[in-house]
């Protein structure tokens, strides 16, 4: 029995361009323990984060692991991360650990998964929508990059299916934004939608706005793009929040129409929830649902901000291996 619990016992990991969360899960008991919090500059690669990590585990090392981490599927055994020079195979993982099983998800799949396991302090209503029969649910959200999954119910079980909304086209939906595009346009030759809909794209706005007003930025990293945004301290911060926003609605109802996801969307990521209050009184919602005849469609979705600690650990926790 002992030996059986500890099998059930999981490692979940978190693998963001920026931070990598890693811990036990307990399913018995629904319980979460030896978190840890790792700064990925401070490292080489996840190998080096896990070991220690197992190290100081003061319990048996379990023997299942799944690893939530920001990256496209492979094309082979390896993985490779988009927005950090980290990569790994579960294989050689589970080789040199001593998992009997180690699988990975894209982690904002490991988010679609947390969805069903919320409690409901672990999300915020944006917009109630309306009630519907369709099932598909949408996870997007800024960070690092801009990910997306979906998340829907085959045979009862539920099935999500990650993607890259981050790199899908982006376009100016005001004059204000056509001035931007057409500075940066020049200097990237395209605007993806994560050059503008993340946090180094928090960072760029500010630095454009600047620039089309002939002024000189202050800011110099998006968190004080942000705080001095939600302070109402700098009028360029302020703009630039507002339209990160903008963009923001038009990108999550672009998603949600080239999925179907009518079910609601889930908005995720570590910048939404710093910004909860500036985001409901901006623009997200109208051009959310500004999408020409689909507008009715849309006006009907339910629309949340995820608060939970750890959703990608919740993912990853209860994903399918």
């Amino acid at each position: 029995m002992a030996d059986r619990e500890t099998k059930a016992v999981r490692l979940v990991a978190d693998v963001g361009g920026t931070n990598t969360r890693i811990a036990l899960y307990d399913p018995a008991v629904d319980e979460y323990r030896a978190l840890s919090v790792y700064r990925n500059c401070d490292h080489t690669g996840l190998e080096e984060i896990i070991d220690p990590w197992l190290q100081a585990l003061e319990e048996p090392a379990p023997a299942t692991c799944c690893i939530a981490t920001a990256a496209p599927p492979p094309s082979g055994e390896i993985i490779r991360m988009i927005n950090i020079d980290w990569s790994f195979s579960c294989k050689e993982l589970a080789r040199r650990f001593g998992f009997e099983q180690a699988a990975w998800l894209n982690d904002f799949q490991a988010n679609a998964y947390a969805l069903p396991h919320f409690r409901e302090d672990d999300r915020v209503l944006l917009h109630s929508g309306k009630s519907s029969t369709h099932a598909t649910l949408a996870v997007m959200g800024p960070g690092t990059g801009l990910g997306g999954a979906t998340l829907e119910w085959v045979d009862g079980l539920p099935h999500a299916r990650d993607s890259e909304p981050g790199h899908m086209g982006l376009s100016p939906a005001t004059e204000e934004e056509m001035k931007i595009f057409a500075l940066l346009l020049p200097r990237y030759g395209e605007i993806h939608a994560e050059r503008l809909v993340s946090g180094s794209g928090l960072l760029l706005l500010y630095q454009a706005l600047a620039d089309i007003h002939g002024l000189s930025p202050v800011a110099g990293t998006p968190a004080e793009v942000s705080d001095s945004a939600l302070r109402g301290e700098d009028d360029v911060s302020v703009r630039a929040l507002e339209t990160f926003c903008g963009l923001l609605g038009s990108a999550c109802g672009d998603f949600v129409l080239a999925n179907g996801a009518y079910g609601g969307l889930y908005l995720a990521g570590g910048i939404v929830p710093r910004i909860l209050a500036f985001l409901r009184a901006s623009q997200f919602l109208h051009r959310f649902q500004e999408k020409g005849a689909m507008r009715s469609h849309l006006e009907a979705v339910p629309l949340y901000a995820i608060t939970a600690d750890q959703p990608g650990l919740i993912g990853a926790a209860h994903a399918p291996l």
